[in-house]
């Protein structure tokens, strides 16, 4: 076992019980295939194994620790469990490769997870000093000490501003390009001190921590995730048998956006203005199981703070899309 701690008593799955009710319907027969293409530690996975006996599992996770974790968790449903190392972007590579003809159900809970937050030597929390890695995948591409000590300050900028949304940005890229002329970043402590130092007191009075915004458009950056993200969300529709569902769990409004547009085109008929009779292709093949995103209960976001700001889309496939390009 991870000297760590288990993975249940340290991860709770954000909206589990709600996903659930949502994504068991397309589970009942037997050999239905739940794709999780962001495993974690596997706590939502765990609950479909429990509530879905005809259910075989698929976890993907690009983060080797957690499929580590997940797998001593999912171990008591041996072979209903498959643990796949992979980006969610690779996710229809990976149902081919297992002969998978349909998908009846897949869950993306996006973002950094538990674990890696938890743990300070991955240098995602800025409330820790630790190396600048921030890498999902420790095994390939660059860290975050890369891209502070490499970009130019034109697209630090241009990080900052759209993946932090943060208001400071030109100043702290300025920043970040003096400072590391006279000593590379290698160390989060660093760069909260820096952050600390330039955006101004007023906006860490009412913002929050400096180090948020930047933090995250690190991570974004380091991960490739709304890139990711734009191409993994089309791949598992299009994995998905008639009847499936597919859940999608975001804590920023990028990924939120990309996703709302995915499923809202998926919804709405692609025939052109003013033609008398609506070809089958030109159909909607989803159909949206939430009211615009759904929120976690006050209560729940007073026991778990992580899942604050979570918001939660589901849809569900209505036709075939094989073999059509939309």
């Amino acid at each position: 076992m991870d000297s760590r701690g288990r993975a249940e008593d340290r991860h709770i799955p954000v909206l589990r019980d709600r996903i659930l009710d949502l994504l068991a319907p397309a589970l009942t027969e037997p050999g239905s295939v739940y794709v999780d293409g962001t495993l974690g530690m596997g706590g939502h996975a765990q609950a479909v194994l429990e509530r879905c006996p005809n259910a075989r599992v698929v976890g993907i996770d690009r983060d080797q620790e957690a499929l580590a974790l997940a797998g001593e968790r999912l171990a008591p449903w041996g072979d209903r469990v498959t643990l796949v190392h992979a980006v969610y972007d690779e996710v229809a590579t990976v149902v081919a490769d297992l002969r998978i003809d349909g998908v009846q159900a897949a869950l993306f809970d996006l973002g950094v997870s538990s674990l890696q937050l938890d743990e300070a030597d991955r240098g995602f929390a800025y409330s820790q000093d630790a190396p600048l890695d921030m890498r999902m995948d420790q095994s390939r591409g660059l860290t975050a000490a890369d891209v502070l000590n490499t970009y130019e300050a034109a697209d630090l900028e241009r990080i900052l501003r759209e993946y932090g949304e943060e208001r400071f940005a030109r100043k702290i890229a300025a920043a970040v390009v003096r400072e590391r002329a006279v000593e590379p970043f290698t160390t989060s402590g660093r760069l909260v001190e820096l952050l600390k130092k330039v955006v101004p007191a007023a906006s860490q009075k009412s913002g929050g921590h400096p180090g948020k915004r930047t933090f995250q458009a690190l991570r974004i950056e380091v991960n490739a995730e709304l890139s990711s993200w734009a191409s993994a969300l089309p791949a598992a529709v299009e994995t998905l048998a008639v009847g499936g569902r597919v859940a999608v769990l975001s804590y920023h409004s990028l990924e939120d956006r990309i996703t709302k547009r995915v499923f809202a085109a998926g919804a709405r008929s692609s025939a052109p203005e003013g033609l008398p009779v609506e070809l089958p292709e030109h159909r909607p093949y989803l159909r949206l199981l939430t009211r615009g995103a759904e929120e976690p209960s006050a209560e729940e976001k007073a026991a778990n703070p992580r899942s604050a700001s979570a918001r939660l889309r589901v849809a569900e496939k209505t036709r075939s899309t094989k073999g059509q390009h939309r």
